[in-house]
């Protein structure tokens, strides 16, 4: 690069930091690039962006919990999620086997139940097994079974899945007996069950949690030698979780929305970049030419600029299989006719210049006059235009993703608003699960509209020839 460019450069910036939305729009852009740079470290689930519609990857998460700061703005607590591993396994002879045992204490001291309690097991070979849930006053509820087979394996035992007879059973010993006659036991709640205070007319209802420690009381007797215990876990599925919560197929929206603001970027600065590259190009050689190529240009940039493009996308999108990639090539071949007219007009003052009149005389050719001498001096305008273009960029993909013609593959803050709209979530009241990426799309619009702006200021008073 030339000194006098550098010296451009530093004149463009010192009057940029004048503006002080343009400096707003630059620390925003900068917020955005870090997060996905350290995205690996700010996520729960690292492998959110890859696993995002696998089930089982999510499958230990409640499901539509609230983000965990709403306790700071309730009157009753809601239990957080929980994962409490088994610090020690005991293990004996028993018989031509062994007995392992292994203990997992739960400290509930909120006014909401969980949503679900599991017991998670990593066991080797034939055993038989037992889960004893205790709570706080000695009170307890046992769940038996065998497991056969060879190899390793997990096996979950769900309080809310696998207990529910049991619990109504264990609600009967303590319930008023005209209750327990007219309600079924797949119409109570088996955790309100579980926490709720053993007094007459309390456990079905939950009026009053039991606070304490709850202990899991696990047993596995072993079939033979190759047969053991190696693991025991206990997941808490609360009432709230992570920074903005999960949705109804049990993800960390969280994660969703960080691994979202890569392809945001991705989509708005490479659509923009590409369409601003071609628009630039085409509208100088438009206007340096001029005569039948200039009208010839201008033809085919009335065409494409009188194409609706949203349309054409749905079209697109319904036709083929969805796809990023193609979405960016369509808004492309659309976007390029935004800065053509503005650089044509620009091309028409500069080719007229005294210094290219010189360069022609010195036998310079067309292509050397376009590349050295009249597009260097439009590369702040085409800077301005692509950060004009990004958000744009951006609401097209969104708007796709939200009537369900996107890219199904790709984690994207559209997708999110599209999983939410067609799951009723604004109906539900599950307001985190549509605010923070209605919030991000619009965030990240600002951001490039706030540099756009602060460049455009910059440059029009010196949009002239040297």
């Amino acid at each position: 690069m030339k000194k006098r460019d550098f010296s451009q450069l530093r004149s463009m910036w010192s009057e940029f930091r004048r503006i002080k939305f343009g400096m707003v729009g630059l620390a925003l852009l900068g917020m955005f690039v870090v997060v996905v740079l350290i995205e690996p470290l700010i996520v729960p689930f690292p492998d959110a962006a890859t696993r995002w519609r696998d089930m089982t990857y999510w499958v230990d998460n409640p499901r539509n919990a609230k983000p965990a700061w709403v306790n700071w703005f309730t009157s009753k607590d809601y239990a957080p999620s929980a994962r409490i591993q088994s610090d020690n396994i005991v293990s004996g002879e028993f018989g031509a086997g062994k007995l392992y045992q292994a203990e997992l204490p739960y400290k509930y001291s909120w006014d909401k139940a969980p949503s679900d309690v599991t017991l998670r097991m990593n066991v080797t070979g034939n055993a038989r097994y037992e889960a004893e849930f205790i709570r706080p006053d000695g009170l307890s509820v046992t769940y038996q079974k065998t497991s056969q087979g060879a190899g390793t394996r997990d096996l979950r035992i769900s309080v809310a899945q696998n207990l529910q007879p049991q619990l109504y059973q264990f609600a009967g010993k303590y319930e008023d007996p005209r209750v327990m006659q007219s309600t079924s036991a797949s119409t109570i709640n088996p955790l309100a069950v579980l926490f709720s205070q053993a007094e007459k007319g309390a456990l079905l209802s939950g009026s009053k949690p039991l606070d304490g420690t709850y202990t899991v009381r696990v047993k596995v007797v072993a079939a033979d030698a190759t047969s053991s215990l190696n693991e025991a876990e206990l997941i808490v599925a609360g009432g709230v979780q992570g920074v903005l919560g999960t949705d109804n197929m049990k993800r960390d929206l969280w994660s969703g929305l960080i691994a979202g603001t890569k392809w945001a970027l991705i989509i708005g600065l490479l659509t923009s970049f590409i369409a601003v590259v071609v628009g630039v190009i085409y509208g100088v050689t438009s206007g340096y030419y001029g005569g039948f190529v200039d009208s010839l240009m201008n033809r085919i940039y009335e065409i494409f600029s009188s194409v609706p493009l949203l349309p054409i996308l749905i079209v697109m999108s319904a036709v083929f299989k969805p796809s990023i990639w193609i979405m960016i090539a369509m808004m492309c071949i659309f976007f390029w006719v935004g800065p053509v007219r503005t650089v044509r007009s620009i091309a028409l003052q500069i080719k007229e210049a005294s210094y290219i009149e010189a360069a022609r005389g010195l036998g310079a050719s067309n292509r050397r006059i376009l590349m050295r001498h009249m597009i260097p001096q439009l590369v702040p305008y085409a800077f301005a235009s692509m950060a004009l273009s990004v958000p744009g960029a951006i609401v097209y993909e969104a708007s796709i993703s939200l009537i369900g013609l996107g890219d199904a593959t790709r984690v994207t803050w559209g997708q999110i608003l599209q999983a939410a709209f067609s799951s009723g979530a604004v109906l539900q009241g599950i307001w985190w699960w549509v605010v923070p990426p209605g919030v991000a799309i619009a965030l990240m619009g600002m951001t490039f509209a706030f540099i756009g702006f602060a460049m455009d200021t910059i440059l029009n008073p010196k949009l002239k020839t040297r």
